[in-house]
């Protein structure tokens, strides 16, 4: 559900902005079955559960987005991508703080409290790799809406090998990030 609120976030924000394009696909929804891709949420996640990796990767359909619908492309460009990642940090801050003070008022299951636990750290995950500044990922239309034209050539080429690129991210650099997003949720759930 996380990455069906993020999607649909995006979608608000471009119809914000004049875009009906989510709208009128009927994508402004949060029936998970309108997001499911074929690809990224049934086969690869269940091929790395299979292969016991303990690394589970997917991804639902982007919410379609025609930026020529925007009423101002300067600004609604990095704020419609920056949407995603800002209702997963909500969401995070939201289950988090149920967690801080439900568990000491002792008002809230604790299965409640376990579960709310993964949706902080799922939703802490999907803010930040989204904010990577590699293509496909929201973190690139942040990073080509303050880049100048002569830096054209950069960003065709970040389009072209993204997916290489976020793959090597996501071998070589991404481990390097889990403690901080780990430190992070005990921040806001004030439990280690």
């Amino acid at each position: 559900m996380s990455v069906v609120v993020h999607e649909v976030s995006h979608g608000y924000a471009a119809l914000f902005f004049g875009d009906e394009t989510a709208r009128y696909q009927g994508r402004l929804t949060l029936n998970p079955l309108k997001h499911l891709d074929l690809t990224g949420s049934i086969i690869v996640p269940l091929l790395l559960i299979i292969s016991k990796s303990g690394f589970v990767f997917g991804w639902a359909k982007p919410v379609p987005i025609n930026p020529y619908n925007f009423r101002n492309r300067k600004w609604a460009e990095p704020i419609v991508a920056l949407a995603g990642p800002l209702s997963n940090i909500s969401l995070a801050i939201v289950f988090g703080l149920l967690i801080r003070f439900g568990g000491y008022l002792d008002i809230l299951n604790p299965s409640f409290l376990y579960i709310a636990g993964y949706v902080v750290i799922i939703n802490l995950v999907l803010a930040i790799f989204n904010l990577i500044p590699i293509p496909p990922l929201d973190g690139s239309h942040l990073l080509f809406s303050v880049l100048s034209e002569r830096y054209a050539h950069f960003k065709e080429t970040l389009q072209r090998f993204g997916f290489i690129f976020v793959l090597i991210f996501i071998i070589f650099l991404w481990p390097f990030l889990v403690k901080y997003i780990f430190y992070l949720a005990s921040l806001i759930t004030g439990q280690q």
